[in-house]
């Protein structure tokens, strides 16, 4: 017998499994949003075993289909940008209500999921602030590195500054146990004066 969480997992890998995007990890080629799908729900059952079912599925489908809403189809401003992120958020909820409707869940549970998805209350409501910390996490772990090869150190600075923020202690020492290169590790220091 198939649980709905099975169900929806399934299903959102699946869907996160047509990305056309390739990325590279450990000599393997990955569909990028499966990859990242993978490594969010990884990171926060390391993080946080005892997560509840609403947050497991958020985590997986946080960034479900991000192909589908290209990020040149807004204006390449702050503010297209920031247009970008509110419509993918609400994309990536209303596809995975879809996904969880089909699986049975009820409507308070899909609301529920939404709710993290669309990261409201931040800092405000436990869960969304936990699926914000194992989203920064991923980043810091996984994502860090490109960025460093992309932007000049100002802007890295920032980009740190502002993914510290949004953690809370618990993230902030977690973070600080990645095995970061001493390049980025130097950086990170720098960037929170630690």
């Amino acid at each position: 017998m198939t649980t709905p969480f099975q169900k929806a997992s399934e299903w959102i890998d699946a869907e996160n499994a047509q990305d056309p995007n390739i990325e590279l990890d450990q000599n393997t080629e990955y569909p990028k949003e499966l990859l990242y799908s993978n490594r969010m729900y990884e990171k926060l059952m390391q993080f946080e075993p005892n997560a509840s079912e609403e947050v497991q599925i958020a985590s997986k489908a946080q960034h479900i289909c991000r192909w589908k809403v290209a990020r040149e189809s807004y204006p390449m401003d702050r503010v297209g940008y920031l247009k970008w992120r509110e419509e993918l958020k609400k994309f990536h909820a209303k596809t995975t209500a879809g996904i969880l409707e089909k699986a049975g869940y009820d409507e308070t549970f899909i609301d529920r999921v939404s709710f993290l998805i669309e990261k409201k209350l931040l800092k405000k409501d436990t869960e969304t602030q936990l699926l914000e910390d194992v989203i920064c996490l991923v980043f810091l772990e996984y994502y860090l590195e490109p960025f460093v090869e992309k932007h000049d150190e100002e802007k890295l600075k920032n980009i740190i500054k502002k993914t510290w923020d949004k953690m809370s202690e618990k993230g902030h020492q977690e973070a600080l146990k990645i095995n970061y290169s001493e390049e980025n590790l130097n950086l990170i220091k720098a960037s929170l004066g630690l």
